[in-house]
């Protein structure tokens, strides 16, 4: 089942690129249609009450001519909409086969995959992309968002493979608890909204400066995203709904050091970086609601908060020792 589940992230990491491919397919075309196929020649029809030259006559086939001698070839397609189409399944496939390959490693493992870097990397991705399909679900107009998206799935899950893969490995002996899954699983959950509120957000910060005139790189990247107030509230709605869950989160855990270690807080590496998170998100969430705080000053708090949470996320387990330091590397 290991080896299933590793096979599965090679499999899931393939179909999001070719997701992010057509997305964007999808972000070059643009609106572009199929042009208009010639008109087929109207026939002059000759008798009593027609007038001369076939001014106003219909052919047979019920065709009509345009005044430049075309004729609507059907339909439009909409090649820019079909790839669209078409990478918001793969996406989908690609979210299938990613939780393929947490249930085995789960199984495999015989406990929630969430015990190291490598797992928990997985998890919070698998999140991410759940989220941004029920998000498209109730917003497609944004689904041009999904090329972002899906770039950040394929690194994220690449360098979990690549970088942070470890074999499995029982429990260390201060995970064994059921506290385990009441604190990581928020935690785990609130960092997948987080991750992909950040996305919106960097969209929003490079789409409002091209709509403020701004046409040097890499603004200009920006000029098909959705609009920049659709993508403001959406990054405003994800981290609202995230920031309870991940309070939450962080008192879970406190809770669970004073069961474990007899002690609540003990300015432990990871520890300060979740309350620097938490009080960053909070200052968002604040600045949001002031309206004399500028939106886009507001959302680099958000971008900013994200940050520190990959901080906690690879900083913590590479460059600091703490009682958390059980990530794997």
């Amino acid at each position: 089942m290991s080896a299933l589940s590793d096979q599965l992230v090679s499999i899931a990491i393939l179909v999001y690129l070719a997701a992010m491919i057509s997305h964007a397919v999808e972000y070059a075309l643009g609106n572009a249609r199929t042009p208009a196929r010639p008109a087929t020649p109207a026939r002059e029809l000759v008798g009593a009450g027609v007038g001369a030259g076939g001014s106003g006559a219909t052919p047979p086939d019920g065709t009509t001519a345009t005044p430049d001698g075309l004729t609507p070839g059907g339909p439009p397609v909409d090649r820019s909409r079909l790839a669209g189409l078409i990478a918001v399944v793969a996406t989908a496939i690609a979210a299938v086969v990613h939780l393929a390959a947490l249930v085995t490693r789960g199984v495999a493992a015989e406990r929630m995959p969430w015990g190291n870097m490598y797992e928990f990397v997985l998890t919070v991705s698998f999140i991410g992309v759940v989220g941004w399909l029920a998000v498209l679900w109730k917003r497609p107009s944004l689904r041009r968002l999904g090329l972002f998206l899906t770039l950040v799935m394929v690194l994220l899950l690449a360098v979990a493979e690549l970088v942070l893969y470890v074999p499995i490995v029982p429990l260390v002996p201060a995970l064994q608890s059921y506290w385990f899954i009441v604190h990581v699983s928020t935690v785990v959950f609130a960092s997948g909204i987080f991750l992909l509120g950040s996305v919106p957000a960097v969209a929003f910060l490079l789409r409002n400066g091209y709509e403020q005139g701004r046409r040097s790189f890499p603004y200009t990247l920006a000029k098909r995203l959705p609009a920049a107030a659709s993508l403001e509230r959406l990054t405003f709605g994800l981290h609202a709904f995230a920031f309870p869950v991940f309070t939450f989160a962080v008192i879970a855990g406190a809770i669970w050091a004073e069961a474990s270690w007899g002690r609540a807080w003990g300015w432990d590496p990871k520890e300060v970086w979740s309350f620097i998170s938490w009080v960053i998100y909070a200052g968002y969430l604040h600045a949001r609601a002031t309206p004399s705080v500028k939106r886009n000053v507001a959302t680099w708090l958000a971008v900013l908060g994200f940050l520190t949470v990959l901080m906690n996320l690879f900083g913590v387990n590479i460059f600091f020792e703490g009682l958390h330091s059980y990530g794997g590397l």
